[in-house]
């Protein structure tokens, strides 16, 4: 692993544009996106730029099973938000919350992956040691799968609905076999709070017990970390 340690998420986000610019000089077509915090600087800047990616492909990590892609919470809306109306793709493919069969709809994304192989893969990681919605005993070859929540995760998104009978027991996601298969990987990390897993991931055992230790088996991954998440490697 290329590990570059950064002094906060905004030199993060700029050494990840960097390598996002790289990799499009490169002719790069397919790029795989994650949602949440962590990349939101690299989305700021890649929306700042004047690259332009009217001729590529996106292929996010997630989705919420049961909301509509105009929901505020869904990552379609997210994606949108952050990125999307801004900097439209050719194509944009994220799993669809709504779809009615859970089996059709995860054999489907993973078509989509093998017919549109990733060059780049966006990824943060869990204080777990999670990578999208693979949580802790996920298979290290899996592919995209409907996951159940951990009460932990329903939990932490109850604040973002009125009622919590509307909070998303499941998702759909990539698995972590679908995302070795990305030629590149870029991993970001930033806080304290996410230092255990980044040691577990990087100078631990590859174990499912630490979905993100999968990495170790890649041959080509890039982390981005600032000092803090980074605080409990060995090799700082």
């Amino acid at each position: 692993m290329n590990i570059i340690t950064v002094k906060d998420a905004q030199e993060g986000g700029h050494k990840a544009f960097e390598i996002f610019k790289d990799e499009l000089a490169n002719n790069a077509q397919v790029f795989g996106l994650a949602t949440g915090s962590t990349p939101i600087t690299l989305y700021e800047d890649l929306v700042a730029s004047d690259l332009d990616f009217s001729h590529k492909i996106s292929i996010n990590l997630d989705e919420y099973v049961g909301l509509a892609p105009d929901n505020p919470q869904s990552y379609h809306y997210f994606m949108q938000q952050h990125l999307f109306n801004k900097k439209p793709f050719a194509v944009s493919y994220l799993p669809d919350g709504l779809a009615k069969d859970a089996d059709a709809e995860t054999a489907r994304y993973d078509e989509v992956i093998a017919g549109n192989p990733i060059d780049l893969q966006i990824l943060g990681i869990g204080r777990n040691g999670h990578i999208g919605f693979n949580e802790p005993g996920s298979p290290l070859a899996g592919k995209t799968h409907k996951v159940p929540l951990t009460q932990s995760t329903i939990d932490a998104n109850a604040r973002f609905f009125e009622n919590g009978e509307d909070v998303p027991r499941f998702a759909y996601s990539m698995g972590i076999g679908s995302i070795l298969t990305a030629k590149h990987i870029l991993l970001m990390a930033y806080g304290e709070n996410k230092a255990d897993a980044i040691k577990a991931m990087i100078d631990g055992p590859v174990t499912t017990h630490v979905p993100a230790s999968a990495l170790q088996n890649h041959n080509n991954v890039t982390v981005i970390v600032d000092e803090a998440a980074a605080s409990k490697l060995s090799n700082k």
